[in-house]
Formats: structure tokens, sequence, C-alpha cells
């Protein structure tokens, strides 16, 4: 099979996916307990205008007929508006201001996940069997187990309220403080306009959840890196390289783990995906201004529309990362076309 073909093929089968992700979705809300009208008005409303709010809403209509709209809508790239708190208010505008910082928050955790990860799997791999490797390993166990949240609200504890070091919520100081808006990004929008003050106060915000973030995930790699480090550390070229006499830290990265690297490729694509529909708990624990936390929020206010327009926006996110995932993983290794 081509590349093309490959690319096709797998571009075919995220059709249906994301098709069954949003149908789910889209009816579970329907038969979950609780009503957006009722959430969004006082006790004590009229329900004649209860019934008024529900028709102007659409929500009075039978679910099939909610369910086409919505494909319909969806097919058209228009998410709908919200329910509440703000009525009327179009979807896709709170997505588009929320991304930007989820996207810095999961660049930054995805840094420190690769940067701890890789490099205390590489290592443990070199010290096989030694203390140095049993910690590591440890480690990594350890760090996965902890609840996020929990990892989170430690650290606020010790760097925030204990040392007064760094800011344990929010993502800036003050809006005055912010850079003007180019990116989204505050940091990549502070270098730009050299808003340097902006710049360190964002980066003092960032420092905590995603460090959290990036901590807890970083034991996953950890323990891939060191299996497939210690799959190609005892490869024949790796043996050819040291009758060389080739230094032992230019064998280990040059050689041995770069040609380890096309499973955590593939794995560090995933995890990023994640990283951007799964920052729920960090952005709540943080009250960073994100996607994760603008879900949550949608939720308490059963505001249906908004709900399925942030899951479907998640849901093409990771189809994508993982979809380029796969065709890179394609083009370095032909062989996983067939």
């Amino acid at each position: 099979m081509s590349l093309r073909s490959y690319i096709v093929t797998r571009i075919l089968l995220t059709i249906p996916m994301l098709w069954i992700l949003v149908t789910l979705v889209f009816f579970i809300l329907r038969v979950m307990p609780g009503d957006p009208v009722l959430a969004m008005m006082r006790p004590g409303t009229p329900k004649k205008y209860l019934d008024q709010l529900r028709h102007e809403m659409g929500i009075d209509r039978p679910v099939i007929v909610q369910y086409g709209d919505y494909l319909w809508n969806l097919a058209q790239g228009h998410l709908g508006t919200s329910l509440a708190p703000v009525k009327g208010r179009p979807i896709a505008k709170d997505l588009w201001n929320k991304f930007p910082a989820t996207l810095e928050l999961s660049i930054v955790s995805f840094f420190i996940t690769i940067l701890v990860g890789v490099s205390t799997g590489t290592y443990a791999a070199y010290k096989r069997k030694s203390a140095t490797d049993y910690t590591f390993r440890l480690y990594s166990i350890i760090i996965y187990a902890i609840p996020v949240f929990w990892l989170g609200l430690m650290l606020q504890l010790i760097f925030g309220v204990y040392l007064h070091w760094l800011p344990v919520a929010g993502r800036i100081d003050d809006l005055s403080l912010a850079p003007r808006t180019i990116t989204g990004l505050y940091l990549v929008d502070s270098v730009i306009t050299g808003n340097w003050p902006s710049f360190v106060n964002s980066l003092k915000h960032l420092i905590l959840p995603s460090v959290t973030l990036g901590l807890y995930l970083s034991g996953i790699f950890t323990r891939l890196t060191r299996s497939n480090m210690l799959n190609t550390l005892q490869q024949d070229f790796v043996t050819a390289a040291r009758a060389r006499g080739i230094s032992e830290p230019r064998v280990v990265v040059r050689h041995a783990l770069k040609n380890a690297f096309i499973p955590i490729l593939t794995m560090m694509g995933l995890q990023f995906a994640l990283l951007l529909a799964g920052a729920v708990l960090t952005e709540s624990t943080f009250s960073w201004p994100g996607l994760g936390r603008f879900l949550v929020e949608r939720i308490s206010y059963r505001d249906f529309p908004s709900i399925q327009g942030t899951v479907a926006f998640f849901a093409v996110l990771v189809a994508l990362v993982s979809l380029s995932v796969d065709v890179l993983y394609a083009y370095l290794d032909p062989r996983i076309r067939y």
C-alpha cells in the first residue's frame, strides 16, 4: 500500500469514529437527569415561562429531530450557541478564546513530560539492575498512581502557600498585564511584543500546572523508553559501535536512543492529544482558563450545545494528532502500511 492510499484509508476510518463519539455524547446528555432551563433560572419561576424558554431553545422537540439538526449543523462546521449562562453566545467563539490557554499548558507540560520521561528511561536502561534503575522504575509507578489533582494541590501547598514562590491559580495576575493578543499564547505573544514583565508573570503562573501535568505523564515514558532501550542496547550495531571505540554516551544517545525512538514517537503523539483533551482536572485545580475548565462549568449549567461542541472539538483534535502520528510512523517505517 502506498503512503497516499494509507493516508486516505486512515482518514476514512476516522470519520465513523468521530460520528460514533458525537452520537454517544448527544444521547448520553439527553438521558442524564437535569434540565438546562431549571439550572439557569431561579426557583419558583412560572412553568409557562420555563416552557417558553424550552421552546425557544429547541429542547422540547423530539430527540431524533434535535439529533438530525445537530449532525447537520456539525457537518457545516456550526457548533451551535450556548444555553447558559449567556444565552445565544456562539460556542465556537468560546472555544477559540479558551483553546490558546489549553494549548500553551499542553505544550509546556509535554516538554516536561518528554524531558523527564525519556531522560530517566534512558538512564535507567543504561544502568540496568542498579539502584538508579530501581529508583526510576519505582518513580514511574508512583508518579502515575498519584491522582493528578492531589499532586497539584500538594505543589500549591508547598510552593504557593508555604514558600510563597509561585502563584497557585489563574493565568496572569491582572488582565492589564496580559500581552497584546497575536497567537493567544501569552509566552509567545510576550516575546513577540517585547513585554517582558508579562512574560515573567505568565511563566510563573504556568510553572505549577505544567509541572503537575508533565510529571504525572512522565512515568509512562520512563517505562516505555527503558523497555525499548533495553532491547536496542542488546543489538549487534550497538556492540559494533562500542567495538569501534565510540564513547558510551554517544552510543547510548546517538545510536541506541535514535533507533528506539519510533515506538516512543507514537506514544508522544497520542499523549499530546490526550493532554489537549484531558487537562480538565489540572485546569480545575489551578483555575486555569482553558477548555477543560470551560467544559466543567458548562456541565454544571447543563449546557448541552456547549458540552457537545467542546467534546466534538476535542475529538477532532485527538483524531488529527493521531492521524498525523500514524502518517509519520508510516513514513518512517513503511512496514506498517501492509
